[in-house]
């Protein structure tokens, strides 16, 4: 397919593509009311206005709270200042701008050559990738935690690396997850960053806790240790090795301890050999991936963690792959197991989106960037011997073109949403991973025909 070649054309193809997206959008996916997000506001609200604690509210109708540590609701507390449509917006808005951010790193220099072509292109392509609806539709923080986490990517990457380590430190005190990040510097042995990081998770955590002592208390010495609190483990939305485990009806602690040991393992190998060929964002997206892999829950819209590893197998120069497993990400594939995810089609088909992240982690290219090959390809250069004025030249044989230096160089170097449905309307338990679990969750014999589950019965 030719694409076009002037503006016209060009504008023409967007407004179809934006047309496509929208139908797409507003048929395939449910709109998710912004649950998470009236989760973090009615908490504020109550905690705030009327003297309840953080940890006791629920959402109408539903099982769900707050579950985040206790510094994640000191720096929503400016919500409290906000109405309901208020917040939405500003929750908006704060998430386009942190995906700005996190566009603007994993791409580079490299987007001024796209213009404003190739950016609505990619913000329609984008607008299609599950995790990202779903954490825009929720009100979710992904976005926000990602952002930060890739600034100190590009700190560590641009050699700024006094100021490293404060973003991986707030993202790990609003969210737990983030934390494996620390675990990176260390085994990158940059103490500095890794004691920054630390401190400011600590400092923050200290400061909830004089904000809200009884909270952090309870937080810390019972909520964290509560998986309920969260959702059930079996669930299909739950993209992480406790969910494969769960959803096979393997409850046994110790083979889900030592998965995450194996992967850990894989982790610390690939991200060395990422880290000694300098490429810290390679590290990064090895690390996001990890972390979503041994969460013990990892739920769709956390999966923007992926979103580098997409970058990272662009720059390598592998599109192709980079856009079918982007593809898949986009389908919605694994709701198709909602309500039966038995047999070897449910063991596949339930768990595709942890068998991206796993074959991410163990075949994600390191090493093999371009800017990469290119510095090896000129140190080899400026390393190599000057030919020796005696030594004869070789002619080359008849049928067959000589080869220069110049041209071997230039091959060796370039080788390489939320919607609402017509009929449908949002539910006020949108993801359903409270309801109770089946006796055996691989044995269910119906199956949804949608992917959103209703509320359990009051």
């Amino acid at each position: 397919m030719r694409l076009p070649r002037t503006d016209r054309g060009r504008l023409l193809c967007v407004l179809a593509l934006a047309a496509a997206v929208t139908a797409f959008t507003a048929t395939v996916p449910l709109l998710r009311d912004w649950f998470d997000l009236r989760v973090y506001y009615g908490t504020v609200d109550t905690w705030v206005h009327h003297g309840g604690q953080i940890y006791d509210y629920r959402v109408p109708g539903t099982t769900y709270g707050f579950t985040y540590p206790p510094f994640a609701a000191v720096a929503m507390l400016p919500m409290a200042l906000l109405g309901p449509h208020a917040a939405i917006a500003v929750a908006l808005l704060l998430n386009l701008a942190a995906l700005a951010v996190v566009l603007r790193i994993l791409a580079g220099p490299a987007w001024r050559r796209y213009g404003w072509y190739g950016c609505a292109l990619g913000a329609c392509v984008l607008a299609l990738f599950e995790p990202l609806r779903d954490t825009l539709s929720f009100g979710q923080v992904n976005l926000l935690l990602l952002a930060l986490v890739l600034a100190d990517a590009w700190l560590l990457a641009g050699g700024r690396e006094r100021w490293a380590g404060v973003g991986i430190g707030l993202a790990a005190a609003v969210k737990l997850t983030p934390a494996v990040f620390i675990g990176l510097l260390l085994l990158a042995r940059r103490w500095r960053a890794a004691a920054v990081a630390t401190a400011v998770t600590a400092a923050a955590t200290a400061l909830a806790a004089c904000v809200a002592p009884d909270a952090s208390r309870f937080y810390w010495t019972e909520a964290l240790w509560d998986t309920t609190r969260v959702g059930r483990l079996d669930y299909v939305s739950n993209q992480s090795l406790q969910g494969i485990l769960a959803r096979l009806g393997e409850q046994d602690r110790m083979v889900w301890a030592v998965a995450v040991l194996l992967v850990l393992g894989v982790w610390a190998s690939r991200a060395r050999r990422a880290l000694a060929a300098g490429e810290w964002m390679t590290a990064f997206a090895l690390t996001g991936l990890t972390a979503c892999l041994v969460s013990p829950i990892t739920w769709v819209h956390h999966l923007v963690w992926l979103l580098p590893s997409f970058a990272v197998l662009i720059r390598a120069g592998h599109p192709r792959t980079a856009g079918a497993l982007y593809a898949v990400l986009c389908t919605s594939v694994v709701w198709l197991w909602f309500d039966d995810a038995s047999g070897i089609d449910g063991f596949l088909g339930s768990n595709t989106y942890a068998w991206i992240t796993l074959g991410l982690l163990l075949w994600l290219p390191v090493g093999q960037s371009r800017a990469g090959r290119r510095a090896q390809i000129r140190s080899a250069s400026a390393i190599a011997p000057a030919p020796s004025p005696a030594t004869p030249a070789i002619a080359p044989v008849r049928g067959q073109p000589a080869s220069s230096s110049s041209s071997a160089t230039a091959t060796a170097g370039s080788s390489a949403g939320p919607g609402r449905g017509l009929t449908r309307s949002a539910s006020s338990d949108p993801t359903g991973s409270t309801r109770p679990a089946a006796p055996n969750p691989q044995s269910s014999s119906t199956r949804a025909s949608s992917y959103t589950a209703k509320p359990p019965p009051a």
